[in-house]
């Protein structure tokens, strides 16, 4: 008998009950990847835009990071290296010049091609480019002696899969060192703090707190988990606003950190006012661990 004769027999209601939720997932799995993908899509689009700024102030955004990654990466920053998110390629080419090989990967083609053009004005020959999602990497288990990311975690929909992704292409001993943002270990001042940065930029997913960054690695495998001292960077609103690039944004925006400022609300970012200036500062933190199996 087929099942389509009879619906309710037994058969049939059998069948029901195993494709229903396969249905029901199924709708859910695809919803998810379409959230993905016009996410990737919001980062490519807002990067795209900010290109130029972004690839001005990323130079000026630490004037230790060669020193700082190469330290935190030991004799594994003498092997084959993966940048993730490189954008412009200032860690990219920082670290190049010691490096075997070094990948420069990143969602956005123009930020890919300020890479191509700093590595290009250094004469490094030994950097490949490649586009694409930093939470489905296209590399296979082990194929990086290092791997190193600076400050994107705050941009990936899932963060906990790009870091378990970065664990999988990394071979074993290797090393990976996460540079990023960090929010409030308040939960109030954390939740501010990622809301103001989402009006400014809506590529902005959230700047995790010290101890949810270090769960994340913990739980992706890695072991050894060594952490930096934190250090600041000053910033002032108007700067800081310049580099979307998009006036009709940043206006309402400004009304809403000034007025927080005034009413002497930090957000957990030292959000005040200094004479005309809205200031406040980022936080960094340098995470190295490794991949001990």
């Amino acid at each position: 008998m087929w099942i389509a004769d009879d619906p309710h027999s037994p058969a049939a209601e059998n069948v029901l009950h195993i494709t229903m939720p396969l249905a029901r997932n199924a709708h859910w799995l695809g919803q998810l990847w379409t959230n993905v993908m016009r996410h990737i899509e919001r980062v490519s689009n807002e990067f795209t835009r900010q290109a130029h700024n972004f690839d001005a102030w990323a130079v000026k955004a630490d004037d230790q990071v060669a020193a700082r990654f190469s330290a935190a990466l030991g004799e594994a920053g003498r092997g084959r290296l993966l940048d993730v998110a490189c954008g412009p390629g200032v860690v990219t080419a920082a670290l190049a010049p010691a490096a075997a090989s070094i990948v420069a990967f990143d969602a956005t083609e123009e930020m890919l091609e300020k890479a191509r053009a700093r590595c290009a004005r250094a004469g490094l020959s030994n950097v490949e480019f490649r586009t694409g999602d930093a939470e489905k990497l296209p590399f296979d288990d082990g194929s990086f002696d290092a791997v190193v990311t600076r400050l994107a975690i705050h941009h990936f929909a899932a963060p906990q899969r790009a870091i378990d992704e970065m664990f999988r292409v990394l071979r074993t001993g290797g090393v990976a060192v996460i540079v990023d943002v960090i929010s409030s270990e308040d939960a109030v001042e954390s939740g501010l703090h990622n809301a103001i940065e989402r009006l400014r930029d809506p590529s902005h997913v959230r700047m995790l707190p010290a101890s949810e960054l270090a769960a994340c690695i913990t739980r992706a495998g890695f072991r050894d988990v060594e952490h930096a001292a934190p250090w600041d960077m000053n910033r002032e609103l108007e700067e800081w606003l310049a580099i979307v690039d998009d006036p009709a944004r940043v206006e309402p925006v400004r009304t809403v950190v000034r007025a927080l400022a005034r009413a002497g609300c930090t957000a957990g970012i030292g959000l005040s006012v200094n004479g005309s200036q809205v200031v406040f500062f980022h936080r960094y933190c340098l995470v190295k661990a490794k991949k001990i199996v």
